[in-house]
């Protein structure tokens, strides 16, 4: 299995601007570092079980029912819980794609196959995919939402057809959707209003990235199907959700202000980066979440570094060869630093 390499490796590359993990470009809100300070008062306490007030507060901000809620020490906690609950024997996962879905399969001993996303489609799932499901007859599939690393959505007329696929072979269909919130339109390519019909649906979010605090690990997941939950508690070790993870949490989600400001400066800002990057050479995707994927020179990670840019290699994603890369987009002074860089690396 490919080894796992993810962004964000600020300690070991300490002196760079980081551009390989994703959060929101205006970084921590202050309400949520202050509800952190505040939760240290409730350190002597065990964590509230259950995450009650935070499942409501989601519950209401995403629109859903709190009994299809369950959270988890990051997203990554989630997967996990959920291939150890269900014990799947074959899985379909496309290529490239985010690492943690094959890492936690393997885990509980399931078999892969692959769908590989192909450049000339700019990696985009295809509409042969339902046929393949019908074909390979997986367990388990898991879909990201944009995906990771590409950035590319599934069109929604697709997506629904794969899951009324799934739900009549019996398979079922995570989607990840932890990237959805810095898409242009988010509630037209969310599956949330189909879990009533679809129990064999999971849908997967964090406020890793909506709130750039990927250091606190809060993830949630949506299900009707109650049983999968209770089974995906039971396998989860006791107090999974930190006390500090839970109030940042409910601060979090009445940033409302603030989630909208971040959308706009990536939207702003990502069609600029585009563009400048095309013009220095580099074959650039149309990435819809809050990064950018391209393909340039092989060593272009290491000339990066040397200026103190720190880009995220994607050579390590199943599907993937040297030369695919992927950029965060950040504030503009931020993104100007990285193309100043590229222009000076590329010349």
């Amino acid at each position: 299995m490919t080894k796992h390499i993810h962004g964000g490796d600020v300690y070991k590359y300490d002196h760079c601007l980081d551009f390989s993990a994703n959060c929101n470009p205006l970084g921590t809100p202050q309400s949520v570092k202050q509800a952190i300070i505040d939760s240290v008062e409730d350190l002597s306490d065990y964590p509230r079980v259950g995450c009650g007030p935070l499942k409501e507060a989601i519950a209401d901000y995403e629109h859903t029912k709190k009994e299809y809620l369950i959270c988890g020490n990051g997203a990554a906690d989630l997967i996990f819980s959920l291939s150890r609950a269900l014990n799947p024997k074959k899985a379909l996962l496309p290529a490239p794609t985010f690492a943690e879905y094959e890492q936690a399969l393997v885990s509980v001993g399931c078999e892969i196959s692959r769908y590989y996303l192909k450049e000339e489609n700019d990696f985009c799932i295809q509409k042969d995919y339902p046929d393949v499901l019908k074909r390979e007859k997986p367990d388990i599939i898991f879909l990201c939402n944009p995906n990771n690393p590409t950035g590319i959505t599934i069109p929604q007329d697709l997506l629904e057809e794969i899951l009324e696929t799934c739900a009549m072979q019996g398979i079922f269909m995570v989607v990840d959707e932890c990237f959805l919130d810095f898409v242009k339109d988010p509630e037209k390519h969310t599956l949330k209003e189909k879990l009533a019909k679809y129990p064999g649906l999971f849908i997967l979010k964090a406020f890793t990235k909506r709130y750039a605090i990927p250091g606190v690990r809060l993830g949630y997941g949506f299900c009707s199907d109650g049983e999968v939950l209770d089974r995906m508690e039971a396998v989860t070790q006791p107090w999974n959700v930190s006390t500090m993870a839970q109030q940042a949490g409910m601060a979090a989600l009445k940033e409302a202000e603030y989630v909208e400001a971040g959308r706009q400066i990536i939207f702003r800002e990502s069609a600029w980066m585009k563009e400048k990057m095309r013009q220095v050479g580099l074959t650039v995707y149309p990435s819809e979440a809050n990064y950018i994927f391209f393909y340039g020179p092989e060593d272009l990670f290491e000339r990066c570094v040397a200026k103190g840019i720190l880009i995220r290699d994607c050579s390590n994603y199943l599907g993937l060869k040297k030369g695919y890369y992927r950029v965060a987009v950040k504030l503009h002074e931020q993104n100007e630093k990285l193309i100043e860089v590229l222009e000076e690396v590329l010349s």
